[in-house]
């Protein structure tokens, strides 16, 4: 019997081992498997560890917490996103995503993810990793951004009493500025469309209310027929954090649309749910972001065109020539609707860069001294 008992506590400690492993790397539903495995093997020890049964119960305990813990916050983080913070889905996914990728380089390194044992060297690590990865510094910003967002949604509701975020620096960050496209490039998409379909007439309405307006692919793709004020040359445009703004809209891009819709929409089978949606796939549901990346990809390829364009490129481009033009910047932040004017002011840049191009082509100083 002394033997088997040995034999026995061995096995348990064994189990434990193993149950506090998958403890520490937030596995909770291994850990408790684990523990109950204990449990039953003590049953065999015929109580001759009896202090040890009470420590067995209480860590089976921790976990159920630890596990409910982190589980309920993850889930409030999510509805308040949607609820208080009225995100898109899109937004909120890409929140999501963050945490999940800090959670998974957690367990990577087996350390404690119970959100009250987060330090802030685990952070740092977690941006050596992002780095590791050859992410870029706007991705690292990103996610460190989504990953700060759930741990001051933890501090707001008292769940944690300490930020380990609060004192991580992001990384340094360049002025970028965006690609754009001169305008015989735009033309010159638009004119490789093929009209004589039903396809391409909906992407020549796509690609002219993109440049026309400066929507975003996702404000494109949700736009709808209630949204369209023709008469009066507007757009009604739900964008981040759903909030609305008018925006005014060409009358070209307002001619393909109304090419679209009276040529082919209207003869379509659509599909219950789509049916105040604008823009429609073949199958008559709506049109996906990822459909509209492709369709603007094809046509890059198709007339030759070597940059690299996608549809936030027709924003940036908008956004230029009216800077270019001499638009007031705060009209133009008000059309993009960006809530910083700081964020519109890039263009202002680019104007300068164009601006200096146009002294070096034809200043005849400039030519002078070639």
């Amino acid at each position: 019997i002394a033997q088997l008992s040995e034999q026995w506590f061995v096995q348990l400690m064994g189990r434990y081992q193993l149950a506090r492993t998958y403890e520490r790397i937030g596995r909770f539903n291994e850990a408790e498997i684990e523990l109950m495995r204990s449990m039953a093997i003590f049953s065999r020890l015929k109580g001759k560890y009896t202090n040890l049964e009470c420590y067995l119960y209480k860590e089976l305990a921790a976990i159920h917490i630890a596990r409910n813990e982190l589980e309920d916050a993850w889930e409030d983080f999510q509805n308040y996103l949607v609820v208080e913070r009225s995100l898109s889905k899109n937004t909120v996914n890409s929140y999501v995503r963050d945490v999940k990728l800090f959670v998974q380089f957690l367990e990577s390194k087996s350390y404690i993810i119970s959100p009250d044992d987060v330090n802030q060297a685990h952070l740092q690590d977690f941006l050596k990793y992002l780095y590791e990865l050859n992410m870029s510094p706007y991705s690292q910003v990103r996610i460190l951004s989504g990953v700060k967002s759930f741990f001051n949604f933890l501090i707001t509701v008292d769940f944690i009493k300490n930020n380990p975020a609060e004192l991580i620096e992001s990384p340094r960050l360049g002025r970028k500025l965006p690609d754009v496209l001169s305008f015989h490039e735009i033309e010159a998409l638009l004119n490789a469309i093929d009209v004589s379909t039903m396809e391409g007439t909906r992407n020549r309405a796509m690609l002219e209310t993109l440049y026309s307006s400066g929507l975003r692919v996702t404000e494109l793709v949700e736009l709808r027929l209630t949204h369209l004020y023709i008469d009066i040359g507007f757009l009604r445009v739900i964008g981040k954090g759903n909030k609305e703004r008018l925006v005014p809209i060409g009358k070209e891009a307002l001619k393909h649309i109304k090419l679209y819709i009276e040529g082919y929409r209207n003869d379509q089978i659509i599909k219950k749910e789509y049916e105040n949606y604008v823009f429609l796939n073949r199958r008559g549901g709506k049109m996906s972001r990822v459909m509209v990346f492709l369709v603007i990809k094809e046509l890059a390829k198709k007339i030759g065109l070597k940059k690299e364009i996608s549809p936030h490129t027709f924003r940036h481009s908008f956004a230029t020539h009216l800077i270019e033009g001499g638009a007031d910047l705060r009209a133009v932040q008000e059309m993009l609707g960006h809530e910083s004017i700081t964020t519109t002011e890039v263009y202002t840049h680019l104007d300068r860069d164009y601006l200096k191009q146009v002294i070096m082509d034809f200043h005849p100083m400039s030519k002078k001294k070639r």
